[in-house]
């Protein structure tokens, strides 16, 4: 089993616990409200803590039936840190290289598997660079050269150098086949790192989620182009 879907495994069900909680609380928060809300409803009785909340377990753990009140204040704290603004505004570049890398191949590529796989990762990538650069002004993100970081390509493992994509630039037929798999297999592979890191440096669970999106995509891409 490749160590990126390894990763993923040991993550989903931290991640995923997380979002279940907190609907679960939402859920008992919106039904108390509802009850208090109607100027008819009898006065609470003494001791009566209002609507629970089933809080799943750890693995291998029961749940734990908790109040409304008792289940927000177990909630995580899932604020955005450095780790997790770093992985956006670098993952950002990261799939902008691989769309100036996909546009090649209409002119270029003679496999037309090929030309469905840049077509997959285009329709792929462009969305989730919107949905990072949405998360990053939500969250009130510095901007990307001011934040302390090293965005250069250097500093992004599997980005192409401007050799390598010059080079492609002037392949034809089966050369540039061959040259742009090998080099998105890399670029992929870059990606994969970048998410593996943020999942165990970062802290919030929306950029959890991307991360787990990008390790589990790009690892079945980067199979299929090793078919190719």
């Amino acid at each position: 089993m490749p160590q990126e879907v390894s990763v993923l495994n040991r993550r989903w069900t931290a991640g995923v616990r997380r979002p279940v909680l907190a609907a679960a609380v939402m859920a008992a928060v919106l039904a108390l409200g509802a009850c208090e809300s109607g100027s008819d409803a009898p006065a609470k009785a003494k001791g009566d803590t209002g609507p629970s909340v089933v809080a799943p377990g750890k693995p291998g753990e029961p749940a734990k039936t908790l109040s409304a009140e008792d289940a927000a204040k177990a909630l995580p704290d899932d604020s955005p840190n450095s780790a997790d603004f770093n992985y956006a505004h670098m993952m950002i570049k990261h799939h902008g290289q691989a769309l100036q890398i996909t546009a090649l191949v209409p002119d270029r590529a003679e496999s037309t598997q090929v030309k469905r796989l840049a077509e997959r990762i285009s329709a792929s990538q462009k969305p989730e660079i919107g949905a990072m650069e949405g998360w990053l002004k939500i969250n009130g993100a510095k901007d990307k050269d001011k934040d302390g970081h090293d965005h250069s390509d250097a500093s992004m493992p599997g980005m192409a150098t401007q050799a390598q994509l010059t080079q492609l630039r002037g392949a034809k037929g089966k050369a540039f086949d061959e040259l742009f798999l090998k080099l998105m297999i890399t670029h992929h592979q870059g990606a994969i790192t970048m998410a593996t890191e943020v999942l165990s440096e970062g802290n919030n669970v929306v950029v959890e989620e991307m991360a787990n999106d990008v390790v589990a995509q790009q690892t079945i891409e980067i199979s299929r182009m090793r078919s190719m």
